[in-house]
């Protein structure tokens, strides 16, 4: 991770089945881990002296384990090879600001050789391309200090094209120093712009604070400022090594079996598995790398830091020690090395020794503990409307503790949540699942059960065309009441399991947008297990996330490309655009299997008649038909990826995209008919502890402005009218 850390990385939409999960899979004949293993023993042939040794070793390892458990396993052969080639080469100048033409004239002699060199332990292509690339990065900081130094005129009629896809390289140097001049403009012109509007906005408002400043002197401020950011990106770029590169390199490999199959290197699955369970052992800092300090940006609520008091944002850390050993000086460290240091088992010792914003320096220690990243947790609040009570659940994802199967489970918070939202006397609950790209496919069969009883919940399916149904064996049911289940175009995975069968259980109302169309299961490989004891000295070589079934929804279908239609649509800013599984290169294709017998939920809620009351209500909803514009001017935009460089032109275009949050703001005052409540058993711990108050306020805020969750519970107020009629 470079730039910035929280002590942890952050994850796209990503997805892994639990340990107990993939135990349970392993009848299957391609999770048979031991023959795997010894098979894959056998073939492994390295000369441990030769050059690149642990690298050869690395590939053949992930490509024979490819081959013997993907889902849909490649031949290496020339389409292989291209797509690897045009991966790779994407991954590496993504906007094409570094390679020349003639570069890729020059590598193109490896277009179709990639996997011939595989199989020969042949690293030409990659040895070739790094070294090109370092030459480039290392010419264009020549180019952006140059274009820097000198004022541009924001009069001059200039576009800058985003389409980076369809672009081609740069035919020379001065075509290529052009595209970084528009780059750089682009980015000096939109802090112009920023400033200005401030400067305009304080004047309106008589605000004497804020000093007025002239167009040139906001124009050299912002190149001074863009300036300075580039210095830190290359300081960034200049530490990145040769194994950083490798580790592209092999991604570049395994991403063209499927989007989300990945290699990980053994520090980033570390960081993966603090994703995954929402906790870690260390110090509780926001952490982010500046002009090669390393500075604090936040401190985690309730953490050693937090506690022990000492360490506060703005504060540079300058040396590490562990304990009572000699400091390690971190400066000018990359970030990801020097948060290895700072973190630590819980109950150890670190010891920092810190620069304060006054210039001041003193040593701070800190005794390590589980930090409990809050914000990654589900979440529940009491929303007020009229005189009736309804329960809100928020879950960021599907987090599991994948080393700890007794740690923290979403399945078990989302029991609890909706537990105590009983006690309030709800008339019917939220399950927000907007942004929540997957995870542990254990928890999302349990957390299906609070709301049905028994019955299959999800199919998955091997490559072999074994079926197993994943089901609820539980008859009990935790909450039985009115559901609404909120989704977007982000929601993933996991949120697409439990969307799909609350669905065909015909057990609640989906709302929102189409879902993204993650429709398969991916698992861990330990890549170490695969080496007999002659390379141990390659270890540890890291892990492969493997795509190794795929599932389908209890009718037989699956949200692989397609995800899950809402039983009631609401339009956002993505309504229009083409997004999610089925835009992604090398995603898996859409099919169906037999469905499984199951009984849907006796008391089932009138879709059609709860559609036609809600799209009434959308209809005259300012607030919708504001979003439904703003969506059709992105839609336009996302297809004429040109900018304007001409200020009154560009300024324009600014106003109207700035105006968004200004005026869905001012909406929500007068179309958001509800207030929000802490439940009780959270409003008693909130008194003895003022951080779990600030975390709920903040909460509060942003359902204040929430038009999706107002129809949501609009759509619930629905459903008990209907029922009181009954």
């Amino acid at each position: 991770m470079k730039g910035i850390a929280i002590i942890l990385v952050s994850l796209g939409i990503g997805y892994a089945a639990s340990n107990k999960i993939n135990n349970a899979l392993a009848e299957s004949p391609i999770v048979q881990d031991m023959a795997v293993q010894k098979e894959l023993s056998n073939t492994l042939k390295v000369d441990n002296d030769q050059a690149n040794a642990k690298d050869a070793v690395l590939m053949q390892v992930l490509v024979s384990a490819l081959d013997n458990i993907h889902y849909s396993p490649r031949n290496l052969d020339d389409k292989f090879s291209e797509d690897v080639y045009h991966q790779y080469l994407k991954q590496m100048d993504f906007n094409k600001r570094f390679f020349l033409q003639s570069d890729i004239d020059q590598l193109d002699k490896y277009r179709l050789q990639i996997d011939d060199m595989i199989k020969a332990n042949n690293f030409a292509f990659f040895d070739e391309s790094l070294k090109i690339l370092e030459k480039r990065i290392a010419d264009s900081e020549a180019y952006y200090q140059e274009i820097l130094c000198q004022s541009f005129d924001f009069q001059q009629n200039e576009d800058y094209n985003f389409d980076y896809e369809e672009k081609p390289y740069a035919a020379d140097t001065k075509a290529l120093k052009n595209e970084w001049y528009k780059a750089l403009k682009y980015q000096v012109l939109s802090r112009v712009v920023d400033k200005l509007e401030q400067q305009e906005k304080a004047l309106a408002e008589n605000d004497t604070t804020v000093k007025v400043k002239t167009l040139a002197e906001l124009e050299s401020e912002a190149r001074d400022k863009v300036l300075h950011n580039y210095e830190s990106y290359y300081k960034r770029l200049h530490k990145n090594t040769t194994e950083d590169r490798f580790e592209d390199y092999v991604n570049a490999i395994v991403s063209v079996y499927d989007v989300h199959t990945n290699y990980f290197a053994p520090k980033e699955k570390e960081d993966f598995d603090i994703r995954m369970s929402g906790q870690l052992e260390g110090i509780g800092a926001t952490l982010q790398e500046e002009d090669g300090y390393i500075k604090v940006t936040s401190i985690v609520p309730g953490s050693p830091s937090w506690k022990q008091g000492d360490l506060e944002v703005d504060d540079v850390i300058l040396e590490v020690a562990q304990g009572e050993a000699d400091p390690v000086d971190i400066v000018d460290m990359r970030l990801d090395e020097a948060v290895r240091l700072i973190r630590g088992p819980k109950g150890t010792e670190v010891r920092l020794t810190v620069k304060k914003p006054d210039n001041s320096t003193i040593k701070i220690p800190i005794i390590r503990d589980v930090v409990i990243l809050e914000d990654t947790y589900a979440k529940s609040a009491v929303i007020q409307k009229d005189n009736k009570r309804y329960g809100y659940i928020y879950l960021p994802r599907f987090y599991a503790d994948l080393q700890n199967h007794a740690g923290r489970s979403c399945a078990v918070d989302i029991k609890n949540e909706l537990l105590k939202l009983e006690k309030e006397n709800v008339a019917g609950i939220v399950l927000d699942l907007r942004n929540n790209g997957g995870g542990s496919l254990e928890d999302v069969v349990r957390m299906t059960g609070w709301f049905i009883e028994k019955g299959p919940v999800v199919q998955v399916k091997t490559p072999q065309g074994i079926h197993r149904d994943l089901e609820d064996l539980d008859p009990s049911v935790v909450y039985d009441g009115n559901l609404v289940v909120l989704v977007n175009e982000f929601s993933a995975s996991a949120s697409e399991i439990l969307a799909a069968a609350i669905q065909d259980y015909h057990r609640g109302v989906i709302m929102g947008s189409k879902t993204y169309g993650k429709g398969s299961v991916q698992r861990f490989v330990e890549l170490d297990n695969f080496l007999k004891s002659q390379y141990n000295e390659f270890k540890p070589l890291g892990s492969l996330k493997i795509t190794i079934q795929k599932f389908y929804r209890i009718n037989g279908g699956t949200t692989q490309r397609r995800g899950v239609e809402p039983d009631i649509s609401l339009p956002d800013a993505y309504t229009y655009l083409e997004t999610g599984e089925a835009e992604r290169e090398f995603a898996l294709p859409w099919d169906e299997i037999e469905p499984v017998k199951y009984a849907t939920w006796q008391n089932q809620p009138d879709i059609d008649a709860l559609k036609r009351m809600s799209d009434a209500r959308v209809k005259v909803n300012p607030a919708f038909a504001f979003i439904n514009e703003q969506a059709l001017e992105r839609k336009a935009k996302d297809e004429d990826k040109v900018v304007s460089l001409e200020m009154t032109k560009f300024r324009k275009e600014e106003d109207e995209n700035n105006g968004l949050k200004d005026k869905l703001e001012t909406m929500a005052k007068d179309n958001i008919h509800f207030t929000v409540i802490a439940p009780q058993a959270d409003a008693e711990e909130m008194k003895g502890d003022t951080s779990k108050q600030a975390r709920f306020d903040d909460f509060e805020k942003l359902l204040l402005k929430d038009f999706y969750l107002q129809e949501a519970v609009n759509v619930l107020e629905d459903m008990g009218t209907a029922q009181s009629m009954k």
